[in-house]
């Protein structure tokens, strides 16, 4: 599918990813609209740093995916919608389970119903690699069994067999794509790596918590390209694709790459007070991308260190944005 001209959605436009993938189909020259949360603000979250040029051709419309007819509203005449939109911090849906039902769920249903009454070319359902919890083998394919770990990967299990329901039960031409951990410019410091960079960047010490989880790192324009991907190739419909670089980093090792990154050496301290609870800890997630390369013909081509250099740097000029919260992660 060539996607210049083609009317396209994005929820969660405002996210960390969502932003990428906005500015990257906006230079595919595709007509962008945008899905945002309404606050009072009147912020885009991170569609507000876009270049000026980029955000003038992104229609944003603010609203709540949980709102059943803002979403039919939003998706008719489109062609293409991905669906992005989520609560995704693993603590806070210890607090709030409902919250996380209700959006990653329910709002799941509501654009799964608006994409097929208006019958879309392709939906692209954004899932996590935390649906698979704790690795039970590695490399992890999409055959591995689904644990829900936490209140949030419960509420992505859940929105991921709604997917899967749609293409069964109704043939809605859906793509769910399965990121592992994506990082890059404009993560918050939710995640661990920008939450480290700031730190290192801004303090002597450097607080963490547990260094021994194996994780498997994807710069975000790989993983955008991914997406763009899932929404071009054809014959894909109903199927779920890992996206990862297939290759396993321990925590402990990408903060020392972080440190020595930035020729600083502040101290380490293991912090005894986790954000994230224990029993919800995934130990090891290493992706297999054979699914990725063999049907999308895609493969990450950006080095950690090198996806790292960009980040720091991107922490590095924003530093005052993350310096008023200090993440344990």
């Amino acid at each position: 599918m060539n996607l210049k001209g083609t009317p396209i959605l994005v929820t969660g436009a405002g996210g960390f990813i969502g932003s990428h993938l906005c500015e990257e189909l906006v230079r595919l020259g595709a007509n962008v609209r945008a899905l945002v949360r309404y606050n009072s603000r009147q912020s885009y979250a991170m569609l507000d740093i876009l270049p000026k040029d980029v955000q003038s051709q992104i229609e944003v419309m603010p609203g709540d995916i949980r709102d059943s007819d803002l979403v039919t509203n939003v998706v008719r005449g489109c062609a293409v919608v991905f669906h992005l939109a989520a609560l995704i911090g693993i603590p806070y849906s210890y607090h709030a389970p409902r919250s996380y039902l209700e959006s990653n769920a329910f709002g799941t249903l509501n654009v799964l119903q608006a994409c097929l009454a208006a019958g879309v070319e392709r939906l692209v359902h954004t899932s996590t690699s935390e649906v698979y919890g704790t690795a039970k083998y590695t490399p992890m394919d999409e055959n591995h069994p689904l644990q829900a770990q936490s209140p949030y990967s419960a509420s992505k299990i859940a929105a991921d067999k709604l997917a899967e329901s749609f293409f069964l039960s109704f043939d809605l031409p859906v793509v769910t794509i399965r990121p592992f951990n994506c990082y890059g410019p404009r993560q918050s410091a939710r995640a661990f790596i920008p939450a480290m960079v700031s730190q290192a960047l801004s303090r002597a010490e450097v607080f963490c918590g547990s260094l021994n989880p194996i994780r498997d790192y994807t710069f975000v324009k790989d993983t955008t390209a991914a997406f763009i991907a899932c929404a071009q190739k054809p014959n894909i419909e109903g199927l779920t694709i890992n996206v990862g670089s297939g290759t396993g980093f321990s925590m402990g090792d990408v903060l020392q790459r972080i440190i020595e990154r930035t020729g600083l050496a502040p101290d380490i301290v293991r912090s005894k007070e986790r954000v994230r609870s224990e029993k919800s800890e995934v130990r090891q997630l290493v992706c297999d991308n054979s699914r990725a390369r063999d049907l999308l013909a895609w493969e990450p081509t950006t080095p950690l260190n090198k996806g790292l250099d960009e980040t720091i740097e991107y922490v590095r000029i924003n530093l005052d944005s993350f310096r008023t919260t200090l993440y344990v992660v």
